[in-house]
């Protein structure tokens, strides 16, 4: 009798294959672009995909003041907190938010991707969203990734 024997290899920190990715978001639309960041982070486009490991790629963002929002939603989108006193709700438009910092539009819409859990936490520091063509990581020869090419 052939007794072939499979295991299934599940990759864990240690064996994770980390690279380092610039992803250009100019003429994007911030939905599309952020779920496909989001896989990015998570690892899902790789074939060693495990899930209760962090096993994606470190993102970086450049040129996140060009994301594009289709339809009313500069004006009808709001991003809400609180500052944790009574009456303490305060609410932003999209536009005002893109006008003060347009790389917390991108990381907000990320982040709402990813898993709310630990590990999503943990994913969501592998994300450096940069405002301009600019970035502080060329020590680690980042490649550059066309988000097109990916299904």
């Amino acid at each position: 009798m052939n007794n072939l024997s499979y295991k299934t290899v599940s990759v864990n920190k240690a064996s994770a294959d980390k690279q380092w990715i610039v992803v250009d978001a100019e003429g994007h639309n911030l939905g599309r672009f952020a779920s496909k960041v989001a896989m990015l982070l998570r690892g899902k486009y790789k074939p060693s995909y495990t899930p209760h490991v962090d096993c994606g790629d470190n993102v970086i963002v450049i040129n996140a003041e060009k994301i594009n929002l289709t339809g009313n939603k500069l004006d009808d989108k709001t991003y809400i907190r609180h500052t944790g006193y009574p009456g303490g709700q305060r609410s932003l438009t999209a536009k005002v938010m893109q006008q003060k910092n347009p790389a917390l539009l991108v990381e907000k819409a990320v982040k709402g991707m990813l898993p709310k859990n630990k590990l999503g936490a943990e994913l969501f520091r592998n994300l450096n969203v940069n405002v301009g063509s600019e970035h502080k990581h060329e020590a680690q020869k980042p490649k550059t990734v066309n988000l097109n090419d990916l299904k």
